[in-house]
């Protein structure tokens, strides 16, 4: 792999740029950007230069999508007659079933493969961007057929992944679109309500839990509107059980079910710590 192109140079985009040269990428990282996002990672190392997106694929031997969903969408659309034949185009997308669709029926010429990095932050844009951001964080791959994973592109995309320090777990897409929904898409959504319920009173004893609770909350919607958008199916299953549990919780407030609930949640929560 010698020339990377991404698309979407901002906090994803930038940090996948930071940590292939700070893993040792001797190649070229062309950007596709905004003005101002492409001037900001040239300052920043995370890109080598800015280009058009013709010009930033025509000779990239791995196309990487950072871009909010419904631009990837678009993107995808395009792509077919100006990537090598042999490149290997993949996503940082929150969702996969749309993504991975568009996909199959638009890239003909080159290899896809579905990802989502589960990294991020609240703050967006490559100022924020860090060369460490996927380390230990899990690297979801969705491909189409298990065979997708062993061809040459994809065996050194995923040798990088595992450079840098995440942790790979290969997924269907729409398994990974009911997982998302509970373990990333209801905790904002919840935080968002909670914000928002809220927002009307003045006069707030907020402590920690409450700091912790709503720090979701402060996520951009430009973000998360494609996400609700095309996983809209998996976040109102999950929703529903969410209310579900919430009224089982309202009637348990006097009896001995509330102490098992407790019991069973911070099993969990430690599991997942």
């Amino acid at each position: 792999m010698q020339t990377v192109a991404i698309v979407g140079v901002g906090l994803i985009g930038g940090s996948f740029g930071l940590a292939l040269k700070a893993h040792g990428f001797p190649g070229e990282i062309v950007g596709v950007s905004s003005p101002g996002s492409i001037e900001a990672a040239v300052q920043s190392r995370a890109i080598d230069r800015g280009a058009a997106l013709a010009e930033a694929v025509k000779d990239a031997d791995l196309v990487y999508l950072a871009q909010p969903i419904g631009r990837i969408l678009s993107t995808l659309h395009l792509l077919n007659p100006l990537v090598k034949a042999d490149a290997l185009v993949t996503d940082a997308g929150s969702t996969k079933h749309l993504i991975v669709e568009t996909a199959r029926k638009h890239l003909h010429r080159c290899a896809f493969l579905g990802g989502h990095p589960m990294a991020g932050k609240e703050s967006r844009g490559v100022a924020n961007a860090d060369a460490a951001l996927f380390r230990n964080a899990q690297y979801c791959l969705t491909p189409s057929d298990p065979a997708e994973l062993e061809k040459p592109a994809a065996r050194e995309f995923r040798d990088w992944i595992g450079r840098f320090g995440a942790r790979e777990v290969v997924v269907g897409a729409d398994e990974h679109d009911r997982m998302v929904a509970l373990s990333s898409h209801l905790p904002q959504l919840a935080s968002t309500a909670l914000a928002s319920l809220l927002a009307d009173d003045d006069e707030l004893l907020a402590g920690p839990g409450l700091l912790g609770a709503t720090r979701l909350a402060m996520s951009s919607y430009e973000i998360w509107r494609d996400i609700l958008m095309t996983n809209s199916g998996a976040i109102s299953e999950a929703l529903t059980a969410y209310i579900q549990k919430l009224e089982y919780l309202r009637e348990s407030l006097r009896s001995r079910a509330m102490e098992e609930e407790f019991q069973r949640a911070s099993e969990t929560a430690g599991k997942l710590r």
